[in-house]
């Protein structure tokens, strides 16, 4: 079968939407016109790439082995069909995958700003903490902590320096004490953050005396959630642990305390990152330029 870059490209969009009318919304074409697109495909190829339901649709196995394979290079296609028609402002869909605890990004002032500076360009933000390639699943750039970041990708510094902190509320402490070094939390109640079901909850790290350490806490509440966080620890639920951006204005207000500040130095934080390319695509130069003039001091 010879390739058709159109069907791949529907194909391409109905495995990111999971069903063919959201597929059909983006494409800006009808249900029916998708479903044919797919059927042909599946025709031409001989093989069936996706399971319909009257809801959603599934990937094969088949359909997961193309969908993994086609998502990259036709990322690159469109980047590339971008770039010979800069003409004017940069316009076009940018997708970017970001993770929850990346405040600075997803706080709301940065994706304002930069929707307002370029009325051209459709922000597409997915919010996940799944470590994956953002090429291959066809996302334009990601937001992460710098210790997960492909060494191959280009890394521009999102808000600047960032700090773990361990937080419990007023009434939390006065009834269980305050710890006064990381191994006392051991024995406290803990409310951990994970990524996702099937990973370890996030390690509790401190600094002493220029060594770095972990604490072995056994969260007896766990979850992917950071406001769930952040409401169980204002209701006493415990003391939890995650970025300082994302406590602030409760502590400020004193419904929230800070521990162990002694032993939570400052770190790299996050960054927006993307494929190392010679000529990225006018909206990517845009949101790298936007974001770099708005994390500048006084900005």
């Amino acid at each position: 079968m010879a390739p058709d870059l159109n069907l791949l490209r529907v194909f391409h969009t109905v495995a990111e939407a999971g069903n063919f009318r959201a597929a059909a919304d983006r494409l800006g074409v009808t249900r029916s016109a998708v479903s044919q697109a797919i059927r042909k495909l599946e025709d031409g190829l001989g093989i069936a790439l996706v399971q319909r339901s009257t809801r959603s649709v599934r990937l094969t196995e088949a359909g997961m082995r193309l969908h993994e394979q086609v998502a990259g290079p036709l990322s690159m296609i469109g980047a590339a069909l971008e770039d010979t028609l800069d003409d004017g402002p940069p316009r076009g869909l940018l997708r970017v995958a970001v993770t929850s605890i990346a405040e600075p990004f997803l706080s709301g002032p940065l994706v304002a700003t930069f929707a307002e500076a370029y009325p051209g360009i459709t922000l597409d933000v997915t919010v996940t903490d799944d470590v994956f390639d953002i090429v291959a699943a066809g996302f334009d750039a990601g937001v992460r902590l710098g210790e997960v970041i492909e060494q191959d990708m280009i890394a521009v510094p999102v808000g600047g320096l960032q700090r773990e902190i361990a937080v419990a509320s007023p009434a939390y402490l006065e009834r269980h004490g305050v710890p006064a070094h990381p191994r006392e939390l051991v024995p406290h109640r803990c409310i951990g953050w994970r990524p996702g079901p099937d990973v370890a909850p996030w390690r509790w790290e401190f600094v002493e005396d220029g060594h770095a350490f972990s604490v072995a806490v056994d969260p007896q509440i766990t979850t992917n959630d950071l406001q769930l966080m952040l409401r169980t620890a204002l209701a006493g639920g415990g003391i939890t642990f995650g970025p300082e951006e994302c406590f602030r204005p409760w502590i400020a207000s004193g419904e929230l305390v800070p521990l162990l500040r002694h032993y939570l130095p400052p770190f790299p934080g996050f960054f927006l990152y993307f494929p190392n390319r010679h000529n990225p695509p006018p909206k990517l130069r845009a949101l790298v330029e936007h974001v770099r003039a708005f994390h500048q001091p006084g900005t």
